[in-house]
């Protein structure tokens, strides 16, 4: 039911931005238990905040620092019970204590940004709700890619 609602809110003909603050709004209300939802585009060999949801964020992550930089890295999702427990975790929001990073990516397979959601319950995210944003950034990557 939520990709139908997704699909049918993006238009291809919006601009990026306007397509990822839409679909950053939509998820924040789709899903309970998340202090921050947003995106990070890629831009060389830095992730650079897009729109979102929650309180301020880092405004850059390098590729491979932190969750978003690792998923990105790996070319992955990532799903991590306990951040303080991730390697170089960037705790940008303090209450943050669990996160979910699905790479949004382009016709080729290859990484566009992410789409990343953060919890302030421990082990917030489970196997569906990774499924269900990657169902959304397959979505979401369709759309912006053009």
């Amino acid at each position: 039911m939520m990709r139908k609602q997704l699909a049918a809110l993006l238009d291809p003909a919006d601009e990026a931005m306007t397509t990822l603050a839409n679909a950053a709004t939509f998820l924040s209300g789709a899903l309970e238990g998340i202090n921050w939802i947003g995106f990070y585009l890629l831009r060389g060999d830095t992730l650079v905040l897009g729109p979102f949801q929650g309180k301020p964020a880092c405004t850059k992550i390098p590729v491979g620092r932190g969750v978003c930089g690792a998923a990105v890295r790996q070319n992955r999702t990532l799903r991590v019970p306990n951040v303080r427990a991730f390697p170089g975790h960037i705790a940008c929001d303090a209450a943050s204590k669990s996160e979910l990073v699905v790479v949004l990516r382009d016709g080729n397979g290859l990484p566009l940004g992410v789409l990343d959601a953060d919890s302030p319950v421990e082990a917030r995210f489970t196997e569906t709700d990774a499924a269900l944003l990657e169902a959304a950034a397959e979505i979401i990557s369709r759309v912006i890619a053009g």
